[in-house]
């Protein structure tokens, strides 16, 4: 072997073996990971993004010589004495199959729901979770119950058609759950409903209730609104009448105040001069009573034919 082929066999050789001390001596945490380093089967180290999640670890006597490190790169260990297993720090959501659930007016619905959680203390969820398999199977339980004892407190229609009341629900359910998962290392983000059916058999008797009772309401809003109309006419026809009134007595008023002001004129005419008042007057009864076409049988000395014969 010539001294070429030797030279690089001794680098290739130097360069497995610093990769494999690099690797016995350290190990590296992505920003998607939480490590754990354990030692002799004890948990010696924590690499997390954030580590306010694991202040209460600190006062558990199972984590006394913890060593909590925040952050991610390259760590250093122990070779053959340290251990580093990954836990993910992402969001995880976790699709449940579709089951049946039970109302308060006992009706069977379908549901196709999902949560989205993440693991943020994952020295907690080591010692009690172990994998995210054993986590799904307890968060299947919480979860379902929850959403059990919050469906069994409302009537299908509602659950079916009040997504306000819904969303306040699922947001009751995320609430509750956290505090039944408080003990495991993780954290419940979302809980969501994909989809609500109904069995065949129950489609009918819903809607025919969802149905009856919008008419119910559209019959109140109805009914509401007439009884406000009728307020409003009512109030119009009050506010109608007392203006006529008024206005009727204020044309009482004028009227009597201009007759008693011509009666007044007519005296004074009168006073001044009888016979000029005496012939304005019978003017007056002459435009009252003769009409187009009108026929008269009266006597030529009458008072009343005096200025019209020409008479006295």
């Amino acid at each position: 072997m010539n001294k070429s082929i030797r030279k690089w066999l001794l680098l290739g050789a130097a360069a497995l073996g610093i990769y494999i001390i690099f690797n016995l001596f350290t190990f590296q945490v992505a920003m998607t990971e939480h490590a754990i380093v354990t030692r002799f089967g004890e948990i010696h180290k924590i690499v997390v993004n954030d580590a306010s999640a694991l202040q209460s670890t600190l006062n558990n006597p199972r984590f006394t010589d913890l060593n909590i490190v925040e952050g991610n790169g390259l760590f250093l260990k122990v070779p053959f004495l340290d251990k580093v297993d990954y836990y993910n720090s992402r969001l995880i959501t976790y699709d449940v199959d579709a089951r049946e659930v039970t109302t308060k007016d006992k009706k069977k619905v379908i549901l196709d729901n999902y949560a989205q959680w993440k693991i943020i203390n994952p020295a907690l969820f080591r010692v009690t979770m172990r994998s995210e398999a054993n986590a799904y199977v307890r968060l299947e339980d919480i979860i379902y119950s929850n959403l059990n004892q919050q469906i069994g407190k409302i009537n299908a229609e509602v659950l079916i058609s009040d997504k306000d009341y819904v969303k306040s629900m699922l947001a009751e359910i995320v609430k509750q759950a956290n505090i039944d998962v408080k003990d495991y290392g993780i954290e419940i983000i979302d809980v969501r409903i994909k989809r609500t059916d109904l069995p065949q058999e129950n489609n009918a008797n819903i809607f025919n209730r969802m149905r009856t009772e919008r008419e119910r309401m559209a019959m109140q809003y109805r009914s509401e609104g007439q009884e406000e109309a009728q307020k409003i006419r009512s109030d119009a026809d009050r506010e109608a009448t007392i203006i006529e009134a008024q206005a009727y007595a204020e044309a009482e008023r004028i009227r009597g105040e201009g007759e008693a002001e011509a009666l007044k004129i007519y005296a004074q005419s009168y006073g001044q001069d009888p016979e000029f008042y005496e012939f304005y007057q019978t003017l007056q009864t002459y435009r009252a009573t003769l009409k187009d076409n009108t026929t008269l049988v009266i006597d030529s000395d009458s008072d009343f034919a005096k200025f019209l014969f020409g008479s006295r």
